[in-house]
């Protein structure tokens, strides 16, 4: 796929000629206060769409190669991550992509907000269905998930974080589909409802 791996990173960069940029994505997902959406998390994301792009899923590259870098950069628990990460790419990339892939970008990271990209709508497709492949990993990792994500909340009680959860986790399940490419939705979407439907009952308990 296009992007290109360096020793100062192992991950897909799509934009060779702009490694401080890389970098100061690398840091902020580096933050010490970040529990799931880390450095791991990026990688994840970006083996998923390599893993969609040789299922056959079609999508461009560079704009969403360049939005998942973005999608967490900004990351602290509050409600606008995702439009604050979109402003930091439409700050960022104007002089080393054009405009039109600098737009494409930052609609991609605030698409992340919602998953709900249009059918139609290839790169939000294969975005979305990247960062929410981590609903479909095996037991285990979908447990060290859930853990990391209720550290990113420690300083929430209990019986908030709980109530706050089960309702991201109810408007998931409740969506049509959790997957819009055909090979997320016939591997992914069956592992991904039983393992929320475990952490909800987990949570109910």
């Amino acid at each position: 796929m296009d992007g290109r791996q360096t020793e100062a990173s192992p991950l897909p960069w799509p934009l060779p000629h702009a490694p401080d940029l890389r970098d100061s994505l690398l840091a902020a997902y580096g933050e010490e206060s970040r529990g799931y959406h880390d450095v791991r998390h990026l990688g994840e994301v970006l083996a998923r769409l390599e893993e969609l792009a040789g299922a056959g899923a079609s999508y461009h590259r560079v704009p969403v190669l360049l939005a998942a870098w973005f999608h967490d950069a900004v990351y602290d628990g509050e409600r606008d991550a995702e439009e604050r990460s979109a402003a930091w790419a439409e700050e960022a990339l104007p002089g080393l992509v054009d405009a039109a892939t600098v737009a494409e970008v930052a609609r991609l990271v605030r698409l992340t907000e919602s998953h709900r990209p249009d059918d139609t709508d290839a790169n939000g497709c294969a975005l979305s269905d990247a960062d929410l492949g981590i609903l479909a990993a095996p037991r285990q990792r979908y447990d060290e998930y859930a853990a990391a994500v209720r550290t990113e909340y420690a300083h929430l009680p209990d019986d908030v974080f709980t109530a706050g959860r089960a309702v991201v986790l109810r408007e998931l399940v409740a969506k049509p589909r959790l997957f819009h490419t055909d090979y997320a939705l016939a591997h992914w979407e069956d592992d991904a409802r039983r393992n929320v439907e475990r952490e909800l009952s987990v949570l109910a308990a």
